[in-house]
């Protein structure tokens, strides 16, 4: 009996076999138009917006502290850190992950383009990072040495793309490192509130120190260099299901973008979710309703969310030197995120009513008991946030926690409205604008829930003109809130059908 014994082949030849094969239907004109397309979006995009995108990069004068500008590197460096992760940050497109990945080909080989597209992105973002906080805290002019900053940015996110990868092969530490990725990000997001509080004096003349800023180049380029020849030399050890997670994660962002279809990522997030959990069945309360029952479960399994939340009452602090409507709704919107952390299973409810059926549950039984949990977080979150904004002196006198309370009917009827939206209908009439035309149907689902925020329009409007708030305020904003929840159950909800989604 002979053994057989596969040969194997090189991963250009068999990338170019493929590309071919998948393109011999195109014509190659079209293939050029495409490329035509991709290539003058970016251009035009980038002709309308890259002076606004400059001013957010480097504005006239520098506006902030040297509080803010660590704080700020310490958001960005976590928040960069945990956007790898999520990513992968290593995948391969869905021909490669579907036919290449268990080919008899050199796994190095197959891996590396990938390892330098996403080297090459995580430095471009850690330069960005570095740009903007230069121009946001440095005195001018700055000096040539203290310019190096985007530099060591560059390579700051290439130690942390390097760092990510290593991580994604399941190594001991790495749910070490994604604890402390958070913290990082705690910290940064608890400098910037208190750099917005006390008023922290600017940077002086010298900041960044030169001295400072070479040592640290020169430490994260040594540091570049070792990681990325052991992550070469690591680069065939990275399990499959990691590979084809991240693939698919990146599959999932490109359909999103290009059918513009937002529904895709939430179900991809709550199936990854779900998948890294190992779930035990608990007995839900008797004496609650069982769907507020079952959302209770979730929010007790889901710790690290709820302090998350918790967490964002602070963010609005940070809005205070824009106009006061701007701070008004940017606290409405918060409440969207505390109301959506039991958002889960009302998208199920949405999505496949039959377990409603089951419990002999009508559409208005069933949203009247979804609206209970999102309802009492997002009433305490609004009356933190206002309680917080108040403390510090940024909100007259009066009852804001009243407020914030009678304000949770909005959160929960507003994060029921964005849980129920379904999938974008592109059946519906374009709009033609002067820039071309704009399918009516995304800007319809980018805006369900936001429109139900119109509820708290009173407290806009009262932290908007910045005089004393009266209980007579807390009423009114009371009254327009549990009307327009119950019209909004009312409305969209019967007692004779189960359906949930479409509404």
């Amino acid at each position: 009996m002979t053994a057989s014994v596969t040969a194997p082949v090189s991963v250009r030849g068999l990338r170019r076999w493929v590309r071919r094969t998948q393109s011999a239907h195109r014509e190659r004109g079209e293939t050029l138009g495409n490329y035509y397309f991709a290539v003058l979006f970016v251009l035009i995009v980038g002709g309308i917006v890259h002076k606004q995108i400059a001013a957010v990069v480097w504005p006239a004068e520098p506006n902030a502290s040297e509080l803010a500008g660590d704080s700020l590197m310490l958001v960005v460096g976590g928040g960069l850190y945990l956007a790898l992760r999520r990513l992968g940050p290593l995948a391969l497109s869905r021909p490669a992950a579907s036919w290449l990945l268990t080919a008899p080909v050199s796994r190095r080989r197959l891996l590396l383009p990938s390892l330098w597209v996403a080297l090459i992105g995580a430095a471009a973002a850690g330069a960005v990072a570095g740009l903007a906080v230069l121009g946001h805290v440095a005195a001018r002019p700055v000096p040539g040495a203290d310019a190096l900053l985007p530099l060591v940015g560059s390579l700051l996110g290439g130690v942390l793309l390097l760092v990510a990868l290593a991580a994604q092969a399941d190594r001991w530490w790495s749910s070490w490192a994604d604890r402390a990725a958070y913290l990082v990000v705690a910290g940064g997001l608890a400098g910037l509130v208190v750099d917005s509080a006390v008023g922290a004096p600017r940077a002086g003349p010298g900041w960044p120190a030169a001295p400072v800023v070479t040592a640290l180049g020169g430490a994260l380029a040594l540091v570049v260099a070792v990681l990325l020849v052991l992550a070469v030399r690591r680069l065939a050890t990275t399990p499959n299901e990691r590979i084809l997670e991240a693939s698919k994660t990146a599959g999932t962002l490109f359909d999103s973008a290009y059918g513009m279809e937002p529904s895709f990522v939430t179900e991809m997030v709550e199936r990854r979710y779900w998948a890294h959990r190992m779930l035990k069945s608990r007995r839900l309360w008797p004496r609650v309703p069982i769907l507020v029952a079952q959302d209770l479960l979730l929010l007790r399994r889901r710790p690290r969310r709820v302090l998350w939340v918790a967490g964002a009452v602070t963010l609005p602090a940070l809005l205070t030197h824009l106009p006061a409507w701007i701070l008004g709704v940017a606290v409405l919107v918060g409440g969207l995120i505390a109301g959506g952390v039991t958002a889960g299973t009302i998208r199920t409810d949405a999505g496949n009513p039959v377990m409603l059926r089951l419990l002999g549950l009508s559409s208005r039984r069933a949203i009247g008991q979804r609206l209970w949990v999102p309802g009492v977080l997002s009433g305490l979150w609004y009356a933190a946030a206002l309680s917080l904004l108040w403390a510090l002196g940024d909100l007259p006198a009066g009852p804001w926690w009243a407020l914030g309370l009678t304000l949770g009917p909005v959160g929960a009827a507003a994060t029921m409205r964005k849980a129920r939206v379904g999938f974008v209908d592109n059946g519906l009439m374009p709009l033609d604008t002067p820039m071309g035309s704009v399918s009516t149907g995304p800007v319809l689902n980018a805006v369900a829930g936001l429109d139900v925020l119109l509820l708290g329009l009173p407290t806009v409007v009262q932290i908007a003109q910045g005089g004393p708030l009266s209980w007579t305020g807390v009423v009114v904003q009371a009254a327009v809130a549990v009307i327009g929840m119950r019209a909004y159950l009312n409305a969209t909800t019967e007692n004779d059908r189960v359906e949930l989604s479409g509404r």
